[in-house]
């Protein structure tokens, strides 16, 4: 199935699959930092790692989470928590204030994302075991819980 193809009727796509297709579409076309795409004008450029979960969700380049339609958004939001539960439980990076104190108690993607010393692979991995997390807590023998 292409990304741009809606699923079956009856099939739930999970964040999970969003977050494995966001990981596939890494490998296929590259990754960035310091904005969801690259820039260039070709429909399927390198993406941050929430950009490829907003291509995932869309089917389609998305400059801004706002510009998803309403499924897609709430399937680009469950996904985006996905991983930041993810992220939060493996490689927490908490913004904190002059004084040392937490001001956002979640690890921000995006700053995770554009870490000077993140790699690919490590993008890559962390979208995948994001995807097997969620399926471990949500699902059971391959059905939804």
């Amino acid at each position: 199935m292409k990304a741009t193809q809606h699923p079956p009727t009856g099939v739930q796509v999970t964040p999970a699959d969003l977050l494995r297709m966001a990981a596939l579409y890494l490998l296929r076309h590259g990754w960035t930092q310091g904005r969801y795409y690259a820039t260039t004008d070709t429909p399927t450029p390198p993406a941050c790692a929430a950009g490829a979960i907003g291509i995932a969700s869309a089917g389609h380049r998305v400059e801004h989470f706002t510009q998803l339609d309403p499924d897609a958004l709430a399937d680009y939001l469950a996904a985006l928590a996905a991983f930041v539960d993810y992220l939060d439980a493996s490689h927490p990076m908490f913004l904190v204030d002059d004084d040392g104190s937490v001001i956002d108690e979640h690890t921000s993607p995006y700053s995770w994302n554009d870490d000077p010393t993140r790699t690919t692979e490590q993008v890559i991995t962390a979208l995948q075991a994001a995807a097997h997390e969620w399926d471990r807590l949500h699902t059971t023998g391959g059905e939804n819980r």
